[in-house]
């Protein structure tokens, strides 16, 4: 009992410290609007105690009580208003330096108000220029935190702009002081206030021109950096020309700076400034491309006005500044060329190289391989029933499956391995020094890595993924970029035909033919694939149609057997590369847009890559690729006419139209058979062979080609890639 009251004291003491936890949370939440309300009333308090010449005590209690409140704000809101967990170095930082500075204040206006003391240096000089290093640290730390990797954009932006400063600094501010001489004390302190403020605002810019969000709290902190160097440029200049008096418009610039950084240390989004950054959100806009063309041509602006005013002074330094600008464009320049390049070689989804870098690349590697007596190996990646994952649960899930599955195969690769996303969801290695032992271990480990644990798609959907792998290596499978491809893209379908989730490696030493196994396992496979698609469309069967029909069709014509056969297999097949296709492009029942009908154009090339791969169906695929094309050159995706045709590709776009008008679909009613009649003489001689559709309707009308017959799902057996 003893011992259940002992635990029960302490789980209520713990209730009671979160819910004082939560009380103060709630307080600073809101303290920043009293802090800046009472400070806007004592800037006010101050300006009218100036004008009514108030007793100088006042007025320095007025305005050092606004920058000490600064410093306590800025401490307050390290311990008070950061989420447990993130660092407050930097604020400590910052809230150093402006302790300092209140210091400084305290010193600077109590002997030049109340003592009548206006000796320069002074002690307050000593703590002005010692809170400059604590800002500066605290700035690069909250950059460091912002962006921890490189940011060249934002540097040679900030450098740009600071360089053009500070060679206005250095003819008005700096320069004038340097030339007095004499070396001395005054001197050397003069000079480093500018010196000072030119390194403050530099870091200031890197900050401010960097990526990421810019809560409040943030531009608050940009408005205090900017308020301080501003005030202070001023100030110099008015010291140069003997107008300084304390409690000019100058006053209420600091002022307004300190209330800044107190409020942003207050502010509730104070723990969102040091929230990481991509250095690659950084955009050069409109603005900012203006700001810098601005402050690269300063300087050349500058010479013209001395020119024109009869004066050569500072010319070293002025075209010091001309030739660090123009370094600087230079640099700029070069950063956004690679930036483009990179653009263009990495997919934006994944992060891994694109298509093209690989087909670029793998020649360059097979080039050295060859001079280094080195073997090489191509695998070839693809995600399993990714298009059921897609057509379950939306697009945005199968995004997410393809980038954690980049992440897992990028993890499992060496750093001089080249990986790319090859298509939809498609992957490609090329891994150089390795044999064929190695080859399939790699193979196993990239399988395992991507199915070792469930992936989210979803808030409370994990699915487990799988790939499958076909493999191909140099010498063994080819010696050419193209030879290496079709060897791994054959061993991949092989795979797939396997059951999925496996490696198979290419096992021909000739890669334009290989076993009978395969060459059947694989047109077996693309077969389910062409059902699966037909099925998608409508409950008549199309492919199996369209190849008996195209088989009519040829042998009315004359064709020998070999013709017959390529275009009777090339119309069964001919909508496989419809898979690659979003389902929902193709069940749509209203019109599809222009970027959609652009996709729907590209099925006949997806259906011949898919064919280039099997053994001896390079002019299936062919044919495959052009049953799209019209006589009258209208057609896609190439742009044939004519003769320019294959005859089979011509056979198979007649019975491939006569079975789509014949069947209900989502996007149109079955027609009639006198009808559908109609649309091919329609089409005749324009969209159509003459000679085709004269053979087709003569089958037609004896009874030859039968009826549209309604697909048997027993008998089909579905696969989804």
């Amino acid at each position: 009992m003893v011992y259940r009251f002992v635990g029960q004291l302490g789980s209520t003491r713990q209730r009671e410290a979160r819910m004082v936890a939560r009380q103060v949370r709630s307080v600073v939440g809101r303290a920043w609007i009293l802090y800046l309300v009472g400070g806007v009333l004592v800037v006010g308090a101050y300006y009218v105690a100036t004008r009514l010449d108030a007793p100088p005590v006042v007025r320095v209690t007025l305005y050092c009580l606004v920058s000490a409140s600064s410093a306590a704000a800025v401490l307050i809101g390290c311990w008070h208003g950061l989420p447990r967990g993130k660092p407050r170095v930097p604020w400590l930082f910052l809230g150093f330096s402006q302790v300092i500075y209140a210091v400084a204040d305290i010193l600077f206006y109590f002997s030049h108000n109340v003592l009548g003391q206006t000796t320069f240096p002074a002690a307050a000089d000593a703590f002005y220029l010692l809170h400059y290093p604590l800002v500066v640290v605290g700035l690069i730390l909250l950059i460091r935190r912002r962006t921890p990797g490189h940011d060249l954009a934002s540097v040679l932006d900030a450098a740009t702009l600071a360089v053009a400063v500070g060679m206005l600094s250095w003819l008005y501010l700096i320069g004038p002081q340097a030339r007095t001489g004499s070396f001395s004390l005054v001197t050397v302190v003069s000079v480093a206030y500018p010196v000072m403020d030119l390194a403050m605002f530099a870091v200031a810019l890197r900050l401010i021109l960097g990526p990421g969000r810019r809560p409040v709290s943030f531009m608050l902190l940009a408005v205090n950096l900017l308020a301080i160097f501003t005030a202070d440029t001023i100030y110099v200049m008015q010291q140069l020309s003997g107008t300084y008096t304390t409690g000019n418009f100058l006053d209420a610039i600091w002022l307004g700076g300190n209330l800044a950084l107190g409020t942003a240390a207050l502010h509730p989004t104070v723990g969102r400034v040091e929230e990481r950054a991509d250095p690659a959100d950084i955009q050069l806009t409109p603005f900012r491309l203006a700001m810098l063309a601005g402050a690269a041509l300063i300087a050349p602006s500058t010479l013209v006005l001395q020119y024109s005013l009869g004066v050569q002074r500072d010319i070293l330094v002025i075209a010091a500044a001309c030739a660090a600008l123009f370094m600087l464009t230079i640099g700029r320049l070069a950063g956004l060329v690679a930036d483009q390049r990179r653009l263009a070689t990495t997919d934006v989804l994944t992060g891994l190289r694109t298509r093209r870098f690989f087909g670029a690349q793998l020649p360059v590697e097979i080039v050295k391989a060859r001079r280094s007596g080195a073997k090489l190996a191509v695998l070839i990646v693809d995600i399993d029933h990714f298009k059921s994952i897609n057509d379950r649960y939306g697009h945005p899930a199968g995004d997410r499956v393809l980038v954690e599955v980049a992440r897992r195969l990028r993890e499992s690769v060496r750093p001089s391995d080249v990986l790319a996303r090859y298509g939809g969801e498609e992957f490609a290695l090329v891994v150089a020094s390795v044999n064929a032992e190695e080859l399939a271990a790699i193979g196993e480990r990239l399988r395992n890595q991507v199915a070792s644990s469930q992936i989210q798609v979803a808030t409370d959907v994990w699915l487990h993924v799988t790939v499958s792998i076909g493999t191909a290596s140099l010498p063994m499978n080819g010696g050419t970029p193209a030879e290496l491809i079709t060897t791994a893209d054959r061993a991949l379908y092989a795979a797939k035909a396997q059951g999925r989730d496996r490696v198979v490696q290419g096992n021909s030493n000739d890669p334009d033919h290989g076993n009978a196994a395969d060459m059947a396992a694989l047109l077996v496979y693309l077969q389910r694939v062409a059902d699966e698609v037909d099925g998608w469309l409508s409950t008549s069967e199309h492919g199996r149609a369209v190849g008996r029909w195209a088989a009519l069709v040829a042998q009315s014509l004359g064709h020998d057997k070999p013709t017959v056969c390529r275009t009777e297999l090339a119309g069964r097949l001919h909508d496989v590369g419809k898979v690659l296709v979003p389902k929902d492009i193709w069940c749509k029942p209203a019109a599809l847009t222009t970027d959609e009908f652009e996709l729907v154009r590209q099925h006949p090339g997806h259906g011949y890559r898919m064919l280039s791969v099997v053994p001896d169906l390079a002019d299936v695929a062919e044919i495959i690729h052009q049953h799209h094309e019209r006589m009258d050159g209208r057609g896609y995706p190439l742009g044939l006419a004519g003769e320019q045709i294959r005859i089979e590709a011509r056979i198979v776009a007649v019975c491939d139209s006569w079975a789509a008008m014949l069947a209900e679909r989502p996007y149109q009613s079955a027609l009639s058979h006198e009808t559908a009649c109609g649309e091919l003489m329609r089409g005749r001689g324009s969209q159509f062979d003459t000679d085709v559709v004269d053979a087709f309707l003569e089958l037609y009308h004896s009874g030859q080609l039968g009826s549209l017959h309604v697909r048997n799902e027993g008998a089909v057996m579905r696969a989804a890639l």
